[in-house]
């Protein structure tokens, strides 16, 4: 009895398809959004009280949103960005909800994935978001300058382009140093380096990614969890890159279906939980090896560790597409569904890890 247990403390139904979930910072409210039946979007904000979720505000757009993040916002303002289905960027101030604070044609194709950094800690460098397109192209975008984004990331004229699926903001430890991790659908994964603007690194995971992201966003280089379309979890270890082998990781099968998603645990960085195609939810733990290095070749090498599945569940007959912790109260959560509903997860005893 030791495990953490999994629970679906409230469960609400919607009449639209639901994309994406996101916890507003500071606060028991959080946003629910995706595609009314007539393919216009609809943003939903709710609040937790007395053991329900109640509708506090409700946006709607001629196009359906696909991704959100409250990453990139100072806390004092709390402005959601998303990503929508006609490669539109838009800021929302939810105190003021009427139209978006920031509207921008982003990409030519679908926002598939987004992200946000700087926003929430300080001393981390210049609030920003990075979006992922099927068009291939991936940009980062500081909300203070509105008329275009700070880097593009794309392929060269005559190059393919691959669909962008997922993106993720690491290594914002001070106001200099950032990098930016995607992942595409031929299983790609290219690490951007924003204070060099150069490729750091990249390899192939053999599979679509389908979400990529890093166990803290303001630390330096420590750990990406990369998830793909046929049942695998990849973990790579990023504290010592090979000038050959480059960095280790390793390869668990999960769900017996698309591993959607993974979020770390805020208050845990070596917890984070995986979303499957069947419905599931798994938890894991990362247990570091006794030497994170050894030598070969003469050059230092990183060492891979190994996880620990502390618990899974099944909540849905359908994939579970969005997850988000909530970053105030551990073990609070919240996920959204393919069969159009969404859950408040408590997941119980965690500081036992």
């Amino acid at each position: 009895m030791d495990k953490p247990q999994i629970i679906a403390h409230i469960e609400k139904s919607v009449n639209y398809s639901l994309f994406d979930c996101r916890w507003m910072p500071c606060s028991a409210k959080f946003v629910v959004m995706g595609s009314l039946p007539n393919s216009s979007g609809v943003i939903q904000l709710y609040e937790i009280s007395g053991g329900d979720a109640k509708l506090i505000k409700e946006i709607k757009s001629d196009k359906a949103f696909k991704c959100g993040t409250f990453g990139g916002s100072k806390l004092s303002n709390r402005l959601l960005a998303t990503g929508d289905f006609d490669g539109r960027l838009h800021l929302w101030d939810l105190e003021r909800p009427d139209s978006s604070a920031y509207s921008y044609n982003a990409h030519k194709e679908i926002v598939n994935c987004i992200d946000g950094v700087g926003g929430m800690s300080t001393g981390c460098g210049a609030p920003e978001i990075v979006t992922g397109s099927r068009d291939g192209a991936v940009k980062v975008w500081d909300p203070r300058q509105k008329d275009r984004p700070v880097a593009i990331m794309e392929p060269e004229e005559g190059e393919n382009k691959r669909d962008c699926w997922a993106v993720g903001f690491g290594n914002s430890y001070n106001s200099e140093e950032r990098v930016v991790c995607a992942g595409y659908d031929n299983g790609d994964i290219k690490m951007f380096d924003l204070k060099t603007m150069s490729l750091r690194w990249e390899t192939n995971v053999k599979n679509g990614v389908c979400c990529l992201e890093y166990d803290r966003k303001d630390i330096k280089m420590n750990k990406l969890v990369a998830t793909t379309l046929e049942s695998k979890v990849c973990v790579f270890d990023l504290r010592t890159q090979h000038p050959k082998a480059g960095f280790p990781h390793l390869s668990e099968k999960a769900h017996k279906s698309t591993v959607w998603l993974s979020r770390h645990l805020p208050q845990n960085r070596e917890i984070f939980m995986t979303c499957g195609g069947s419905g599931t939810l798994c938890l894991w733990k990362y247990n570091y090896p006794e030497k994170r290095t050894t030598m070969l070749d003469g050059e230092e090498m990183g060492v891979v560790g190994n996880l620990s599945l502390l618990q899974n569940a099944t909540l849905s007959t359908q994939p579970i597409c969005g997850f988000d912790w909530s970053p105030d109260k551990q073990g609070l959560a919240v996920c959204t569904s393919f069969d159009q509903a969404f859950r408040v997860l408590i997941v119980t005893k965690l500081n036992l890890f």
